[in-house]
């Protein structure tokens, strides 16, 4: 009995959600349909103007508000109201009106029916976001079970050489000793991927703080100082302060991926610089680079975990530059944001948005 009571409380709690946003949202609507027919009213309007006006409201609060409660509760207040305010005898009710039941019925219907349309296509939404996080998450895991293959083969094969060979010339053994830090170094973002992964996962709800966002900038850019020494980084934040709901770590992780990105692959790169400004409702982060640019062709597929690195600047490929990508779109996205990428007259950029309210991220 106990967990049919659950179950009972649990299935009225998902199909008559009562929330205090719903609730604002349905006594907005109705109010304006009251203000919208009260002029026509007193304007001696044809009896019976009311009505589509505030089946139109059951309808948009039926469609904007979860579950069944407030559609049903405004095909209610709608026929009371329209009783009321706008069938004569007005400021009065009166039951006995011919067509009233009809007119209940309508607004009742139109109610469930835009309920249950409403709360299929909520679930179906549901679906999808986790069927596209289940996506991306076999992408990844396809991707580094094919891809690390290659770096860790070089590493033993480097340090054996080394090893078994302790009369080799210095120079070469340096060169092999720098090709074990930088496979080193590619499997260390790998797990850094990894770890965003896990900060996304199961049904825990990404934690957003305030944050100032030139410090989040200028961590990233020492990050980049100390990988690449040779590159020129500039960083450029508005003079007002600027704080923005976020995980930082993740954001943090974004950008680290975005600046390696410009370096590897973008061929000749030489100077890079990370941005961020306000446009309205949105912080703009941008990392801007004077490499080759990306190829047209390889645009559409820059996020899906696909795009391989032969595919931009014809090297081995042994390293996946989608797979890095596709990690910061599913981040950016954690946030409520958008991550997109273009070429410049020189250069490739990457930017993305993040809201500037707590409220605008799901």
């Amino acid at each position: 009995m106990p967990e049919e009571k659950k179950a009972l409380g649990q299935g009225i709690r998902e199909y008559f959600p009562v929330s205090r946003r719903d609730f604002l949202i349905t006594v907005g609507i109705l109010a304006c349909a009251t203000a919208v027919c009260t002029p026509l009213r007193l304007a001696g309007t044809t009896p019976g103007f009311a009505f589509p006006v505030f089946v139109l409201a059951t309808l948009l609060i039926s469609r904007l508000t979860d579950g069944y409660f407030y559609g049903i509760l405004s095909a209610v207040l709608g026929v009371i109201c329209v009783n009321f305010a706008f069938t004569s005898p007005f400021l009065a009710f009166n039951f006995t009106i011919d067509g009233y039941p009809l007119t209940f019925l309508t607004l009742l219907m139109v109610s469930l029916f835009t309920s249950a349309l409403t709360t299929k296509m909520k679930k179906w939404e549901a679906l999808r976001a986790e069927a596209e996080k289940e996506r991306m998450r076999s992408n990844l895991l396809r991707s580094i079970s094919h891809d690390i293959r290659t770096p860790l083969t070089s590493i033993i094969g480097s340090a054996s050489a080394i090893l078994d060979n302790p009369d080799l010339p210095k120079e070469q053994q340096r060169e092999m000793l720098e090709n074990v830090r930088d496979e080193g170094q590619w499997l260390i973002r790998v797990v850094e991927n990894l770890l965003s992964i896990t900060r996304m996962g199961g049904d825990a709800e990404l934690v957003k703080d305030e944050e100032v966002a030139e410090e989040i900038l200028a961590a990233a850019a020492r990050v980049f100082r100390k990988r690449f020494p040779d590159i020129a980084i500039t960083v450029r934040a508005p003079e007002e302060l600027l704080m923005v709901p976020m995980d930082p770590i993740l954001i943090g992780q974004v950008l680290n991926n975005l600046l390696e990105n410009a370096v590897i692959h973008g061929g000749t790169t030489t100077a890079v610089r990370l941005s961020v400004t306000r446009e309205r409702d949105q912080a703009r982060f941008s990392v801007a680079d004077n490499g080759q640019g990306i190829p047209a062709d390889a645009l559409p597929r820059l996020f899906d975990g696909t795009l391989k690195h032969n595919e931009t600047t014809g090297s081995d490929g042994k390293r996946n530059m989608g797979l890095g990508l596709s990690v910061c779109r599913a981040i950016v996205r954690a946030h409520g944001g958008q991550l997109n990428a273009g070429n410049r007259e020189q250069g490739a950029e990457f930017y993305f948005t993040l809201p500037l309210t707590k409220e605008e991220t799901a």
